[in-house]
């Protein structure tokens, strides 16, 4: 049946754009006619187009969740007519809420803001931040390493403005770890990803965390002191030039105190950067990051007593120290850049690196021990043991990068090409000797032996291709308002050491489904390698009870195939934006090189022996109370297994549950008073005697849980004063913070060390973590 003249000639067209206060595009914003039950949403431009029926009066309705909704009347529309609209966000008090960026791949956007007030014991802002996020944990708060679904520290990827970085090879405990390399003053923008990630970032099997340094446009400066070191940062700009420099000191002797092994704790950490980037015109970008890194570690043991075991069976280890450590960890790291822009869509980036790291470790330390019945005082062994470590290591690494990017209406297509070269020289020496009333363990008849002996005299010089490219497809469903965001890409290397050439495909999809576009679908498979560094190639013989390191030339790159599917649904609950994200994954794994996990000390077995899978849920619940800042529950459940010499075994990682909890919210009334709020929890990780297979590793530590209380007091604040007010003031904030760490006293578990009798009878003591401390702080922004 054909329709009369009339209802087209009744018919209006409605088009335009929906922002943001900043003009920038608000994604699927819901535009709306309530009286003709007709509804469209806008693209990822913030574009809409509409058509309606006419009439005397049509009510348009504008609305996002986290802003404020608009309406507009037209009287007697016809034609077409251009309608664009700003959405403010929603002012709750002081605060202003509005919606974050819409994630529709598996790289999730974390704010920043939120880290100058964060209560930290390590200084690393970033990781710290990091460690709070769903499917990823730590087992230390002296640590900044972090574990995600199942992989090990070394399986995460770190890149500071596309330029990938590294971390010290050396490190054996959180005690000894210094400052990060990642200056979280900095820092401008953090994208983090769990799996599924694109093929844009290098070849590691767990994670990528994507950082970019901040190019002010006008002058600003922090400095901050604390019981735990000092920081400054000072940045400068325009349109053409902008600079940065960032100087960081760090010294946790105060936080090692409340260690159990009493001694001269005297560890510091000196760290500078530095950011320039040059616009000459609008064709030509320079940019250069420098790093200098210095790391001291000195520590001289008193004595240790630890109290330990069961309610019914109370035991006692004492030990009365000698000797000393002492180690340097020297870093410098450098990057170029030179950035040719072909108008507004398409940069081609030179990027040149280098990164070098001295390191030593040394250390003679004697013990003297007894191990009692804490309630009958039965002595149930007395000896000493004695460890010594003589180990030096330099590695460095340069790369040269091409990378291209160009925008068109509805794809974004990345590429580049790399070319490394590795250079890696080890010379290491210790070994441990124990004594237990008067034998030596292991006890011989004609010879002494040493329960440990290593020997390592090694030099690898490699060079390493790799090149990726990717596209991303953003479209619309056919004769719906479907939206779908495509990214496909693959990735290439080859590495001459073992003659090792790798092809990983990647793709992901991300859906906004027409019925409710509240929802966001997202669906993620790839091919993911580990290619080996240093650590992975280190194979181990042992004759007459010296091992000997070796590097394995046959190694292959471990690999895994991740397989994620996802959902995030946002709602508002009285006008607060919140946010649930939940994520199921699978990843199955091969050619994996098995290790064992002391601390945060990695020792790899050399050999591709095993296969494996890790598979859980990731759930997340967070929402904005304080500006810039998230707040976040996330609950994971995970299961890592590998299948070494016939059986199948716990990976190292396999904990099982753990959760997060991450709050920061103004008192009520006041925008001077804040509190932050950050509970961990993560289930007890496996462990065995040390020098032993992982089959040996039945047992499980105590589950780790910590929860870290920081108040905040805003002692100036002129961040918030109009034009007239901000003039002539120089300083923007000043805070004042109190933060207690462990505030419950809870007595974590970081590793163990193993008393062996004459009988061979073996006891298990607890290495317990920081107990509960109290940290100041004071803080001005500039």
């Amino acid at each position: 049946m054909a329709l009369p003249l009339q209802a087209f000639a009744d018919t209006f067209t409605l088009k335009g754009r929906v922002t943001d206060s900043d003009n920038n595009a608000i994604e699927l914003a819901t535009v709306s006619c309530t009286s003709q039950g007709v509804a469209k949403i806008a693209d990822f431009k913030g574009e809409y187009k509409i058509t309606l029926q006419s009439a005397d009066s049509v009510e348009i309705r504008f609305s996002m969740v986290g802003y404020q909704t608009r309406k507009r009347m037209l009287y007697k529309p016809k034609g077409t007519i251009t309608m664009n609209i700003s959405l403010p966000g929603i002012e709750l008090g002081e605060v202003v809420v509005t919606e974050k960026q819409r994630q529709r791949d598996m790289e999730q956007k974390i704010d920043v803001k939120g880290m100058k007030t964060m209560p930290s014991t390590t200084g690393n802002g970033v990781e710290e931040l990091i460690q709070q996020q769903a499917g990823v944990s730590t087992h230390s708060e002296l640590s900044s390493q972090y574990n995600v679904r199942g992989g090990s520290f070394d399986e995460n990827s770190v890149y500071i403005n596309n330029v990938e970085v590294y971390r010290p090879l050396l490190i054996r405990s959180g005690e000894q770890e210094g400052l990060s390399i990642i200056n979280p003053d900095m820092v401008e923008n953090i994208s983090f990803s769990a799996g599924g990630f694109a093929a844009q970032y290098a070849d590691k099997m767990s994670s990528a965390l994507d950082i970019t340094y901040k190019k002010p446009t006008h002058f600003e400066a922090s400095a901050s002191a604390s019981l735990l070191g000092a920081s400054g940062y000072i940045g400068t700009g325009n349109k053409k030039f902008s600079m940065t420099h960032g100087l960081r000191y760090k010294t946790n002797r105060y936080l090692l105190s409340s260690l159990e092994t009493k001694g001269e704790y005297n560890p510091n950490q000196l760290d500078y950067q530095t950011y320039i980037s040059y616009n000459p015109n609008k064709n030509w970008t320079l940019d250069f990051i420098g790093n200098i890194s210095e790391n001291h570690y000195n520590f001289k043991p008193g004595d240790r007593e630890t109290s330990f075991g069961t309610m019914e069976e109370v035991r006692s280890f004492k030990v009365y120290f000698d000797g000393q450590e002492k180690d340097i960890f020297r870093t410098f790291f450098g990057s170029l850049g030179i950035t040719r822009h072909i108008g507004d869509a398409t940069n081609v980036q030179f990027l040149a690196s280098g990164f070098h790291s001295k390191e030593q470790e040394t250390y003679d330390i004697q013990g003297q021990y007894w191990l009692d019945e804490a309630e009958v005082l039965n002595n149930l062994g007395v000896g000493t043991y004695m460890e010594h470590a003589r180990n030096y290591l330099t590695y460095k690494v340069g790369s040269f990068q091409i990378l291209a990017d160009h925008k068109m209406r509805s794809h974004h297509i990345k590429g580049g090409i790399t070319y490394k070269i590795e250079s890696v020289e080890e010379n290491a020496r210790e070994y441990e000797m124990r004594d237990s009333s008067g034998y030596s363990m292991p006890r011989t008849a004609d010879a002494l032996q040493l329960i440990y002996s290593l020997h390592s005299q090694n030099k690898i010089d490699s060079k390493k291709i790799e090149f990726f490219l990717q596209d991303t497809y953003k479209f619309k469903g056919t004769g719906n308002e479907t939206f779908y965001t495509l990214n496909y890409g693959l990735r290439f290397s080859h590495w001459d050491y073992n003659k090792e050439s790798l092809l990983s495909p990647r793709v992901s999809l991300g859906i906004v489904p027409a019925f409710n576009s509240d929802f966001t679908f997202r669906f993620a498979t790839g091919l993911y390698y580990q290619t080996p560094f240093y650590k992975e190639l280190r194979d181990t013989t042992t004759i007459n009870g010296v091992t000997t390191v070796t590097l394995n030339q046959n190694i292959k790159s471990q690999r895994s195939i991740h397989a994620i599917a996802a959902m995030d649904y946002k709602f508002s609950v009285q006008d607060r934006p919140y946010k649930l994200s939940a994520e199921i994954y699978y990843k199955n794994l091969s050619d994996l090189i098995p290790y064992n996990v002391n601390n945060v000390k990695v020792v790899y077995y050399g050999q591709n022996l095993c296969n494996g899978y890790a598979a859980g849920v990731d759930l997340k619940i967070y929402g904005e109370f304080v500006p810039g800042n998230d707040s976040w529950l996330s609950l994971s459940y995970m299961k890592a297994q590998q299948h070494l010499n016939g059986s199948w075994i716990p990976m190292p990682t396999d904990q099982g549950f753990s959760a997060n909890l991450y709050f920061t919210d103004y008192f009520p009334g006041s925008d001077r008073w804040k509190m932050t709020l950050k509970l961990s929890y993560a289930g007890g990780l496996p462990f065995g005697p040390p020098h032993t297979g992982l089959e040996k590793q039945v047992f499980r530590a105590p589950a780790y849980r910590r929860a870290d209380i920081g108040m905040s007091y805003r002692i100036v604040n002129n961040e918030n004063a109009d034009g007239q007010k901000k003039k002539g003031k120089t300083l923007k904030n000043v805070w004042a913070e109190l933060d207690c760490f462990n505030i419950f006293g809870i007595n974590n578990v970081n590793s163990y060390y193993w008393v062996t009798d004459v009988t061979g009878q073996q006891f298990a003591v607890p290495n317990y973590l920081t107990g509960r401390q109290i940290n100041a702080r004071l803080l001005f922004e500039f």
